[in-house]
């Protein structure tokens, strides 16, 4: 999936961190990511239907921290880049350890971000 960032500010944050919440990730995903958002939508209802179906909210934590470094990750136009690159090189590479090594560098990326919204 390919996401493009309309404004080249090198890597500075396009948009403020938004709030931990279903409302201000999914406004931030309509600015940051509006391809994305659909499948924003869809991640959000199934978090929803599997905390009821096991009587937990974990689904719900988990879909609103996963979003949160997706979003992390979006905010910042070079990073986006860079992630991106980084899944689609993956995906067609010739080789198993060249699509390690693709798929090493964007979960690293992700992982920054994830920590960036848990630290705060």
């Amino acid at each position: 999936m390919s996401v493009q960032h309309t404004e080249t500010v090198g890597d500075r944050p396009l948009i403020p961190r938004p709030e931990r919440t279903p409302g201000a990730l999914r406004a931030a995903c309509t600015v940051v990511a509006p391809g994305l958002v659909a499948a924003y939508d869809q991640a959000k209802d199934q978090a929803l239907a599997e905390a009821v179906e096991h009587g937990s909210l974990k689904p719900v934590h988990a879909y609103l921290s996963h979003w949160a470094a997706l979003i992390e990750i979006e905010r910042h136009p070079a990073t986006a880049r860079e992630y991106h690159r980084a899944v689609y090189l993956a995906q067609i590479a010739t080789t198993v350890d060249e699509a390690q090594e693709h798929l090493r560098t964007a979960s690293s990326l992700y992982r920054e971000a994830a920590e960036a919204v848990r630290a705060e």
